[in-house]
């Protein structure tokens, strides 16, 4: 078979992050129109789901998990609800309970990857070999930046780290310690720039 031109494989390395900003760019617009849509929808009930924040962790856990479970699968609607949740209770325990229900979660793609199910990203070949090459230089830590960051799918880390067989006491660790930080930071993000703008 005929070798691919290098300037050829630099542009189609190119197009994949350009396709890959584009995905976060919508899903973060997408995730934020949902969140306004939630508050809107649940703005004329605050004072009844007062008494109700067990079942707002709830939702927020559920959802995380959800969203988090499948390989592949958006995980919008889970920070759309945490966002619309977090301006009516605790910011932070609403980062907690989603960190929780999406650290949990991610077991999907581990058990996915321990079984041999990285074909799922045939078409990124070199990203997959690259994030095999964190996961095995940095264990636990390379999970926890990839877990923290927005760019690379964190499905490909759940493989890796199954694949590579790390213990998945080991994976959850990680995986909370970087989701954890970037749901706080998301969403006091959020709440802070809807002081800002009034129609968020």
């Amino acid at each position: 078979m005929r070798a691919e031109h290098p300037d050829r494989l630099g542009k189609l390395r190119k197009n994949r992050w350009v396709k890959l900003g584009i995905l976060l760019v919508i899903l973060l617009i997408f995730s934020f129109a949902l969140a306004w849509l939630f508050d809107w929808l649940l703005a004329p009930l605050e004072d009844e789901l007062e008494s109700f924040a067990w079942l707002a962790y709830l939702i927020v856990f559920a959802t995380n998990l959800l969203s988090n479970l499948t390989v592949l699968a958006p995980v919008s609607v889970g920070t759309a609800i945490m966002l619309a949740a977090a301006k009516m209770y605790h910011p932070a325990l609403i980062a907690l309970f989603g960190a929780a229900g999406g650290t949990l979660g991610e077991l999907g793609g581990y058990y996915a990857g321990s079984l041999g199910k990285q074909v799922l990203f045939k078409e990124y070949p070199e990203a997959y070999d690259r994030v095999t090459g964190w996961v095995k230089r940095y264990g636990m830590w390379a999970i926890s930046a990839l877990a923290f960051q927005p760019i690379i799918p964190f499905d490909m880390a759940g493989l890796v780290a199954g694949a590579s067989r790390m213990r998945a006491s080991k994976f959850l660790l990680a995986c909370f310690l970087g989701k954890f930080p970037k749901y706080v930071i998301i969403i006091y993000f959020f709440t802070e720039l809807s002081d800002f703008i009034p129609f968020l």
